[in-house]
């Protein structure tokens, strides 16, 4: 994809994963390729612009933004938990961090499944371990 080219032309982009246009439905691998795929073209994907791609910027191009894309007062909250040192390559990586950029790009090439500690959506934990939650009135059973 022209990434830069489109960006110039005004049209919003995204990167996500409910539409079943890639090979997975994991935002990090789903990231990685992303980044993988503009390097071979030449046009490299910062992970931060990768990251705000899946973020903020996929709020601003479907022009939800006032209801989704961070976690500002008052907006619903679709995110994933993460476990930093959920492997040993990526903990041992994580120690000598200096910076944000160089986080989110571990994340993407060394992040998979095994990191996702708890899914939430609308700021409710859905899974948390591997594990379904379900609420029935004020009790909570997981499965």
């Amino acid at each position: 994809m022209p990434l830069r080219q489109l960006q110039q032309a005004g049209v919003a982009l995204t990167i996500g994963t409910d539409v079943g246009a890639g090979p997975s439905c994991s935002v990090l691998k789903t990231l990685a390729d992303a980044v993988r795929v503009q390097q071979l073209l030449r046009e490299p994907l910062s992970p931060l612009q990768a990251f705000y791609m899946a973020t903020l910027g996929a709020a601003r191009a479907l022009q939800l933004e006032s209801c989704i894309g961070n976690f500002k007062v008052g907006k619903e909250a679709d995110f994933l938990v993460l476990d930093l040192e959920a492997t040993p390559e990526l903990a041992e990586r994580m120690v000598q961090v200096e910076s944000l950029e160089e986080l989110l790009g571990l994340l993407i090439l060394l992040g998979d499944d095994r990191l996702v500690v708890e899914v939430n959506v609308q700021g409710r934990a859905l899974m948390r371990n591997g594990a379904l939650i379900v609420s029935a009135g004020d009790t909570k059973r997981e499965f």
